[in-house]
């Protein structure tokens, strides 16, 4: 939303403007398993308050910048502070509760995660129209301090539990450059690309993952367990997690295409509309942490994406009717909300509190990692509409696309997600 001011205000160039999403998706994507570990080892609370004093420094940073350089040196660090943050709150929220009040846990999670992209739209719209884009920075400095007043006094601090173990920065750095090695690919995948731009990096990533589970089979301390990804429930979590992250944020990236450029509204009424979607991811993240304990990951994964899939293809058939097409997206949003749901508990409730932060930090990976996915996918599918907004047949079959892969995505759920309700508290596997 604030890109387009962005850009004008600092002279970004369009690779510039580019590197001011990648600056900070990179090291958010490549960061989030060594954050992770690190709660695991010196304790949750103090990563996540480490990580927020961090981000809301960049923030503030990033909102006085005066030019490119500053504004993405900012963004990097904001990504950096981001993947200390989102593994350790979720390791917190793993390890707090139990039983059904952790299914209730993570369906807030889940709602708060899912609208949160919706919410952004419109609070970036009414920002950038009102004072300006660099109040959608400006605005983290004060959330960020009460955040950082509230958490001691409610979140009780968790003793380091490195027990002689060593964070495994070789392993570390090796995950780190991959991840954003694949971030960086996808990101830059797209019908105009040049394919040296994407192919070389996910050829560089794919090198890279070997290596990496090479340095984890030999070293005495891994970054993570590598016998954790023969678990069929973080299996099935980690894919129901990126294909829902790829549907909501690819979906969110066309619908504020189609208002913009088809439509001519501006940020402000484009960031409105999103409300009803917000409101529809809200209620079904609410309602699959609900039934989730009741029927099981693999009855809300299958439906909410059979769900999704219905949704988008509403707004693949009523492109035309603004009403309807918004109406689609959020029923889109609803089913995906619940997929949210599913992801988290079917993942996380099979795993030990020694471990809560690394899996976290893999889950919230494969959030990143679908989000980048599905927004480069998009583009390429809805190119011709992308570049030219009065025709419609990009937007079109971007939708329906993302109609037929949720309905494939509720077969594949069905088949890969573990039967029966989620284990009541997490076993304590062996590290």
């Amino acid at each position: 939303m604030a890109l387009p001011d962005l850009s004008r205000d600092l002279g970004l160039s369009a690779e510039a403007a580019g590197w001011a999403i990648a600056g900070y998706a990179i090291p958010f994507g490549g960061l989030m398993l060594l954050g992770g570990r690190s709660a695991d080892l010196f304790g949750s609370r103090r990563v996540f308050l480490l990580g927020l004093a961090l981000f809301t420094a960049a923030s503030f940073a990033a909102g006085i910048a005066p030019n490119a350089s500053t504004l993405i040196g900012a963004r990097v660090l904001q990504g950096v502070g981001a993947a200390m943050l989102s593994p350790a709150a979720l390791a917190t929220l793993t390890t707090r509760f139990t039983g059904r009040n952790r299914h209730r846990a993570l369906g807030v999670w889940a709602a708060i995660g899912g609208i949160g992209a919706a919410a952004g739209v419109l609070l970036g719209g009414l920002l950038t129209d009102g004072p300006g884009w660099r109040w959608i920075f400006y605005i983290n400095v004060p959330v960020g301090m009460l955040i950082a007043i509230v958490v001691p006094l409610l979140v009780p601090a968790v003793p380091a539990n490195a027990g002689g173990r060593r964070l495994d920065i070789v392993g570390g750095a090796i995950v780190t450059v991959a991840i954003a090695s694949l971030t960086y690919g996808i990101m830059n995948a797209g019908p105009a690309a040049d394919p040296v731009a994407w192919l070389v990096p996910l050829v560089v990533a794919i090198g890279l993952v070997i290596a990496f589970a090479v340095v984890e089979r030999r070293v005495a301390d891994p970054l993570i367990d590598l016998s954790v990804f023969g678990r069929q429930p973080i299996r099935a979590g980690i894919f129901v997690m990126l294909l829902a992250s790829a549907l909501l944020i690819g979906g969110f990236f066309l619908l504020s295409f189609v208002l913009q450029g088809r439509m001519l509204w501006s940020p402000l009424i484009t960031g409105l509309a999103f409300l009803p979607v917000a409101l529809g991811t809200l209620v079904g993240a609410h309602l699959g942490g609900t039934f989730v304990s009741r029927v099981g990951g693999r009855a809300i994964a299958s439906v909410a994406f059979a769900v999704a899939a219905a949704g988008f293809g509403t707004a693949a058939l009523q492109l035309d009717t603004v009403a309807l097409l918004i109406a689609g997206v959020s029923i889109a949003g609803f089913g995906l909300g619940a997929a949210f749901v599913a992801s988290t508990t079917t993942a996380l409730s099979h795993v030990a509190h020694h471990e809560a932060g690394v899996i976290s930090g893999l889950i919230n990976t494969f959030h990143e990692l679908g989000g980048a996915l599905g927004v480069a996918a998009m583009s390429a599918l809805a190119a011709s509409s992308l570049m030219t907004p009065t025709f419609d047949g990009g937007f079109a079959l971007g939708l329906a696309a993302w109609a037929v892969v949720a309905l494939a995505s509720a077969i594949v759920a069905a088949l890969l997600v573990p039967p029966g309700k989620p284990a009541a508290d997490a076993p304590r596997f062996a590290h």
